[in-house]
């Protein structure tokens, strides 16, 4: 089929993106679903930071690619082989295919799952299978020149910017049709990654100390994680002011600004030497140094922010034995997504995960370009596309 999609064909176009306009809406082909693969009409997608590295050039891509991996869609087709969903059901898209059958799948850590890493890394569905191409030359006035390749890829298995996407069927899990579409989409990444490096990463305990550094969607679903499992002192720290009264309002006990020189002796004096676990959510190693100088002697320091990979950071290391420090990597919130994302749904059906609270507006795929400024900018926390209008 045709549909429009959203195209990233050059990396590192500068800001301001409304004016340099990496993204570019155009006409392409979708193929139907191969075994294993289900075809779904994309009905909301969120716009995350790591979307912005694709086009940033801070975790570089093959391009040209469809981005977008943080959404909810509707099943339109199923390929052979798939008889656990159906034409109508409501699916999360996983940003991390998981093959099920390595060892790190085995061990219940699908986030590691070696095959899908490939798959992604390649910008093709799990297999190394591409359903996206651009039309023959001469069916589309958007189609690419005549030296260009035909192929296009995939961002992370899930290609979401976009009307309709073919999917593994190990990139999607079910959830209920009563869920808004604009809700459900922001489970795929932002809570999945943020709520789960509370629950599975850290295992935060009732009673705890805790710290969120950098207040993005993801930040947001650790504060309000935190606040769920029962954390005495919930610390947000991050640069923009509108964020920090946003996360009082969501359960914060205290918040400081994050280029007050002070910050780190402001929250060790408040949480009298330093939190349990601290969350490292912004992609900075600014922000992990923070995260790590707020943990308190014996504490966890969790960093789930992305930076860029040829980013270093300078480790004393005394402190991590003489102290007794663990730090952690989060991945994909160490989730099994079939598993917790209907548990974190339902959490916030009871009201103990406000995950409605993270839409900052909706958009069409043509607002997308000036949607990634504010993003940059820090001033949205989630922008939701609608593909096919509200």
């Amino acid at each position: 089929m045709k549909m429009r999609a959203a195209v990233l064909r050059e990396i590192g176009l500068p800001a301001p993106y409304a004016q340099s306009r990496p993204l570019s809406v155009e006409t392409v082909e979708l193929a139907a679903p191969g075994p294993g693969e289900l075809t779904l009409k994309i009905r909301a997608a969120g716009l995350c930071h790591s979307d912005l590295s694709a086009i940033n050039g801070d975790r570089p891509w093959p391009v040209p690619i469809v981005i977008g991996h943080e959404a909810a869609g509707e099943v339109v087709e199923v390929g052979a082989g798939v008889n656990d969903l159906a034409v109508g059901d409501s699916v999360v898209l996983v940003f991390r295919p998981m093959c099920g059958a390595c060892l790190d799948c085995a061990s219940g850590r699908p986030a590691l799952c070696g095959p899908g890493g490939v798959s992604n890394a390649a910008g093709s569905l799990l297999g190394g299978y591409r359903r996206l191409g651009f039309p023959a030359r001469g069916q589309s006035a958007e189609a690419p020149p005549a030296e260009e390749s035909s192929v296009l890829n995939h961002h992370m298995g899930c290609a979401a910017f976009a009307e309709y996407a073919t999917v593994s069927r190990r990139s999607v899990v079910k959830v209920d049709r009563e869920l808004a579409f604009v809700e459900a989409a922001l489970f795929g990444c932002a809570v999945m990654t943020g709520a789960g490096a509370v629950f599975n990463t850290a295992r935060v305990e009732a009673g705890a100390r805790v710290a969120v550094v950098g207040l993005g969607g993801v930040g947001f679903s650790s504060l309000m994680a935190a606040v769920a499992s029962g954390a005495r002192d919930v610390v947000a720290v991050d640069l923009v002011p509108a964020k920090l009264e946003m996360a009082r309002r969501l359960g914060a006990t205290q918040v400081f600004d994050a280029r007050d020189p002070e910050v780190v002796a402001q929250v060790k004096a408040a949480t009298e030497g330093g939190v349990d676990y601290a969350f490292e959510m912004a992609g900075s190693v600014a922000a992990l140094e923070c995260a790590y100088r707020i943990t308190r002697r014996g504490g966890t320091t969790v960093s789930a922010g992305l930076p860029n990979p040829a980013a270093q950071w300078p480790l004393q290391a005394v402190s991590l034995i003489a102290e007794e420090r663990t730090i952690k990597g989060s991945y994909v919130g160490s989730c099994v997504p079939s598993r917790d994302i209907p548990r974190f749904v339902a959490m916030y059906r009871a009201g103990h995960l406000p995950v409605h609270e993270l839409l900052s507006e909706t958009i069409t795929l043509d607002e997308i370009n000036p949607a990634l400024d504010r993003l940059a900018q820090g001033i949205a926390v989630r922008q939701v596309i609608l593909p096919h209008g509200a």
